[in-house]
């Protein structure tokens, strides 16, 4: 499917300002503009992260009340449960509050739930397992705004809850002792993007403030934080940028046993990036509760033993792989059964239903149909007479929305814009479908069944520099909000030197021009390499990278598309 290349604009005033003060190529004034910054004093703040220009947590609705609840448990000696999802965003939460939390309080214990018995979020197992180890305090991650009747059970044995979520509020709210979330519509916290491992880390930093404890401890959890953050999806802006930027340097020199066999696990050097935990060591943390017991992923960032972080690592490695074996079966069965669908090629949407497809792994696989079809997508299978699944958007398209407007059918249904997770009888499944394809039919655009590449700029083969690149790089850490930028170069035509590779990939030797030959690889576009050899100009839209041989540094183009 060929994609639409959009080039994303810039105030043309703004970028010359901009080259004026800052006197550098005025393609990287152009970035800074895309990303909102206009001034000196802007681009000095976006260029020198500095853990100053973190928020005052006590700007949170709920601090106060949270801190002092939090406080209490200590000095009283109270049995503190810490409760946590099961992906990364919530096991990192509960190693860092444990980290933190361990080293004054000797009676803790953590809690995460079972993704097959029990489900997302806070469930009646967890509050009935706190109940009987004698737990006081809950303290929830990643999860709980929409706890009510788990928060009210819990009240009613005398067990008090702190939620730390960044999740939407749905209707009415859990009565718990503080509710930490950004989200909510009355809370004026300043920055609204953090992660679940986020918001606690602000519980830690308001709790240190208030005893007047020293701030450097925050500095310590960093390498937990930024594994969230990067895993999570959430908006490498503001204060996500800043934790980001300090928590990879944090993770790049960790001392933790646990992440560094994860790291050696996942095969990945240092220094990591954003992209690497993405890709290397978040799946192999997100294995542990989609394949069995997410609990071995808190074991692993908890090791202190080399021998124990090891084996942990290995058993996550083990599972990812298991986890791979999975995802590549079931999206190959879901294609099938979808381009056996009767009109498929005009349908909108994309719903498919196997009883024996793996609960743990059809949203991975959802995401890769997205890729292929360019269809929202929910992949449901059975667990427990039930069906339930996980929905996947393309973007700018609100796939909560539809499903909601679904939800007389729905048994439960939650999550964000881009994915959702729901349940409901397998009998209403074909209803479900017919409404979520009419629900979809009617408000998505031609334009968002699309792919769209988003351009930054365009850029002369001649321009890339390692001077440029300098600079360049130094936007990172790179994610949602600061997308690593796209350029295109036009009317490159082959030098000779481009040719085709194992597994239908391309090695790219291209000029523009009299500039220099510039390198670069294109996965999957095998088929392009005859057009290419012909040296027939076209069109190739790229992110720029850095790769080291031999002791020196060569910058390459990662194609992302071709117009030819």
């Amino acid at each position: 499917m060929r994609k639409r290349w959009t080039l994303l604009p810039a105030d043309e005033a703004a970028t010359q300002h901009l080259h004026e003060v800052l006197k550098i190529h005025p393609l990287l004034c152009r970035l800074l503009v895309q990303r909102g910054i206009t001034t000196y004093e802007e681009a000095k703040v976006f260029f020198r992260p500095e853990l100053s220009q973190l928020h005052d947590p006590f700007l949170m609705k709920d601090m106060e009340a949270a801190v002092t609840r939090l406080t209490q448990a200590l000095r009283n000696g109270e049995r503190i449960l810490l409760y946590g999802d099961y992906d990364v965003d919530g096991t990192t939460s509960v190693a860092l509050m444990f980290d933190f939390l361990s080293k004054r309080h000797a009676h803790l214990d953590y809690y995460i739930p079972n993704r097959y018995k029990e489900g997302y979020g806070v469930s009646m197992a967890g509050v009935e397992y706190a109940h009987r180890n004698g737990i006081s305090l809950i303290i929830a991650m990643d999860c709980g705004i929409q706890a009510r009747m788990q928060v009210a059970a819990a009240k009613l044995l005398g067990i008090d809850f702190i939620v730390c979520d960044h999740h939407l509020p749905d209707g009415a709210l859990p009565e718990a002792v503080a509710l930490l979330d950004p989200m909510q519509p009355d809370c004026s916290y300043p920055f609204k993007g953090l992660s679940g491992c986020g918001v606690a880390f602000k519980l830690i930093q308001a709790f240190l403030q208030k005893n007047n404890l020293p701030q450097e401890e925050l500095l310590e959890l960093l390498d937990l934080l930024v594994l969230s953050i990067a895993a999570d999806i959430v908006p490498m802006t503001g204060e996500n940028r800043v934790l980001a930027h300090f928590g990879l340097d944090r993770l790049n020199r960790t001392e933790r046993s646990g992440l560094k066999a994860l790291i050696e696990q996942s095969g990945r050097q240092r220094p990591l990036s954003i992209s690497d935990i993405v890709f290397g060591l978040a799946p192999l943390i997100n294995a542990a509760g989609r394949l069995a017991d997410a609990d071995q992923a808190v074991k692993l960032m908890l090791s202190n033993e080399k021998i124990v972080a090891s084996d942990n690592a290995r058993v996550l490695d083990h599972r990812n792989r298991l986890r791979k074996e999975h995802d590549q079966n079931i999206q190959q069965e879901a294609a099938e059964l979808f381009e056996a669908t009767s009109g498929w090629q005009d349908m909108r949407s994309i719903l498919l239903f196997r009883s024996d497809w793996h609960k743990g792994v059809i949203g991975i696989a959802a995401a890769r149909m997205v890729e292929r079809f360019h269809r929202p997508t929910i992949l449901l299978t059975e667990s427990n007479g039930l069906a339930v699944g996980s929905a996947r958007s393309v973007p700018g398209f609100n796939v909560y929305q539809a499903i909601k407007s679904c939800e007389d059918l729905l048994i439960n249904f939650g999550g964000h814009d881009h994915a959702a997770g729901v349940t409901l009888p397998v009998e209403a499944v074909p209803v479900f479908q017919q409404r979520f394809e009419a629900a979809v039919r009617a408000t998505i655009t031609e334009e968002q069944l699309t792919p769209e590449l988003k351009i930054s700029a365009v850029l002369d083969l001649k321009d890339i520099t390692i001077g440029l690149w300098k600079i360049l790089r130094q936007f990172a850490p790179f994610g949602p909000g600061n997308r690593s930028p796209v350029f295109v170069s036009k009317n490159v035509v082959d030098t000779g030197y481009s040719r085709l590779l194992k597994g239908n990939h391309l090695k790219l030797a291209v000029k523009q021009g009299d500039s220099p030959a510039v390198y670069g690889i294109a996965f999957g576009m095998g088929d392009h390499f005859s057009k290419i050899a012909s040296k027939k100009p076209f069109h190739v839209a790229y992110k720029i990278e850095e790769e080291h041989w031999q002791g020196e540094t060569y910058l390459r183009m990662m194609v992302k598309d071709l117009w030819l």
